[in-house]
């Protein structure tokens, strides 16, 4: 065998003298794809991170590192800033943190260009735009204008990948590339990895918690568990003959079951002919205003009370548009019901009257939460705002009763989001919702960031709260097997536009639209027995 691209011997990874990550050992060829699975809080990331020197001050990494035959522990700060983004790329697990907000996308990819290689002005300009036709972002040209808030969640992912592969690395670590992408984009991005990866020689280090994909798409795997390896090898071996118990149970946490059924019943939530379009930037000052782009068109839905109604889709399809326009956040036209407030018409304290009947919990549970205020503050803000009347003693009793069903203990109210998983951050911020015991609560992507095993215990978590209130649901999601366990009827969107609608099961068994089809056989979903 030739040797490693990148050798790693006895990582340890510790902060403040408190071991995260533990020997961990293994090698990557060029041209090889190696996934490191795991859990949240196994020590995936941090294993990435201290690959390349990314890790903050307080953190102690020993161990050797190897890139090219290059020991990597003795390079200076210069060295290592000519490295990453250069014979390094990396793709960040938070987008949206990770591009700066101040910076429009063309200047952000342009930086990196700049820097490694030289280009400026319209060179640089035009090699962004095809890295940003490379990783399939449509309208490449007016994407290099716009600001990272302009664009959704897998676009923004997508930028990322854009700038990580812009100098063409022999090393890309990717972690969790695919987070925030519906499932025919995220074999497109994978292929797209797989092509660079075979054309440039490059190795491949995947982070992610979608089995499916590490299965459809690596060529060996680590499953890592509390900071060390459990298991490693080839991935079909692996998967088929899981050795340690760990391993085991993690390909078991398949998200499964049923929502309760649904009695008939008059709609809560009734939509209809809603639409919602954007200004686009105009190209020079003396060019003419170019028409508006229709994210949402004339859409109809209905929820009942107790409901789930499943939304999936591309991402930039419309999916979170529409949520936001239900829930009064983006500027809409149409009519929009919530039993019998027309919440459409409503604008002022008239319609902030009427928030604590609908919520939202947010795609990204790192960045829903406010870092400078402490989980009951987080948790209990709207309850004050609401219901001014209650005492501190009231209030501190719903805060403690509301964490408490949502499976978190009295003590992680004096804590601080920092110090939780995502898994338990997505928590947090599904008691801030169901505090003011909301009618509907609708659910932007809340399993995305999360692995398997806490996907499963979420979507159990839920599905006991609906049950419990009656509450219905609007779950946005472009996992189609966490669809499959929460949604009585799904919406198929594309381009703005509803394709597709219908019973769960009858949708996801026979789906009659071309796209509908490719979003199931881009799933890799398992017949479901019931």
């Amino acid at each position: 065998m030739p040797e490693p691209l990148l050798r790693v011997d006895n990582l340890s990874v510790a902060f403040d003298g408190n071991p995260v990550v533990e020997s961990l050992s293994l090698s990557l060829h060029a041209g090889e794809t190696l996934a490191i699975v795991g859990e949240s809080g196994s020590g995936k990331s941090v294993s990435a991170l201290g690959l390349v020197n990314l890790l903050p001050a307080n953190a102690q990494v020993s161990g050797e590192r190897r890139l090219n035959g290059t020991l990597l522990n003795t390079l200076s700060k210069a060295e290592w800033n000519g490295l990453r983004g250069n014979t390094v790329g990396v793709v960040f697990q938070e987008p949206m943190t990770s591009l700066n907000p101040l910076h429009r996308i063309g200047k952000q990819i342009g930086e990196s260009l700049r820097l490694h290689q030289g280009l400026r002005g319209k060179a640089a300009r035009a090699r962004a735009k095809t890295l940003l036709e490379q990783v399939k972002l449509p309208r490449a040209e007016e994407l290099l204008d716009v600001w990272p808030h302009q664009l959704s969640g897998g676009q923004r992912q997508r930028v990322m990948i854009a700038m990580a592969i812009a100098n063409n690395p022999s090393l890309l670590i990717a972690d969790e590339p695919t987070t925030a992408l519906d499932v025919t984009v995220q074999q497109d991005i994978l292929a797209l990895l797989k092509e660079l990866r075979d054309e440039h020689g490059m190795g491949l280090l995947l982070i992610s918690h979608d089995l499916n994909l590490v299965r459809r798409h690596a060529d060996r795997v680590c499953v890592m568990y509390q900071g060390k390896i459990q298991e490693t090898g080839p991935v079909d071996r692996v998967f088929e003959q899981p050795q340690s118990d760990y391993t085991q149970r993690l390909l078991a946490a398949e998200p499964e079951g049923r929502p309760a059924p649904v009695t008939a019943s008059a709609p809560l939530l009734m939509v209809k002919q809603l639409k919602v379009s954007f200004k686009r930037p105009k190209a020079g000052l003396f060019k003419r205003q170019p028409p508006a782009f229709e994210a949402v068109k004339a859409t109809d839905l209905s929820v009942a009370p107790g409901e789930t109604l499943g939304i999936v889709g591309e991402s930039g399809s419309g999916k979170t548009t529409l949520a936001s326009a239900i829930m009064r956040l983006v500027t809409s036209q149409g009519e929009i019901r919530l039993g019998d407030a027309p919440l459409s018409q409503l604008t002022g304290n008239d319609l902030r009257r009427q928030r604590h009947r609908l919520q939202m919990v947010f795609q990204d549970p790192y960045g829903a939460l406010s870092p400078r205020m402490p989980v009951f503050d987080i948790v209990s803000e709207g309850l004050r705002f609401h219901y001014p009347h209650l005492s501190d003693d009231e209030v501190t009793q719903r805060v403690h009763q509301t964490l408490s069903e949502v499976g978190l203990p009295e003590s992680c109210a004096a804590r601080y989001p920092h110090e939780f998983s995502g898994g338990q951050r997505q928590r947090i911020a599904v008691a801030r919702a169901i505090i003011l015991e909301p009618e509907l609560l609708v659910l932007d992507e809340p399993t995305s960031a999360l692995d398997r095993t806490v996907q499963k215990q979420l979507v159990t978590l839920l599905r006991e709260l609906q049950a419990r209130r009656q509450l219905s649901y609007l779950f946005i999601s472009h996992d189609l097997a966490v669809v499959r366990a929460m949604a009585h009827r799904i919406m198929v969107l594309k381009e703005g536009d509803v394709v597709e609608q219908g019973p769960c099961l009858e949708v996801l068994a026979a789906p009659q639209h071309p796209y509908t089809k490719a979003l199931i056989a881009a799933a890799y979903l398992k017949e479901f027995t019931g």
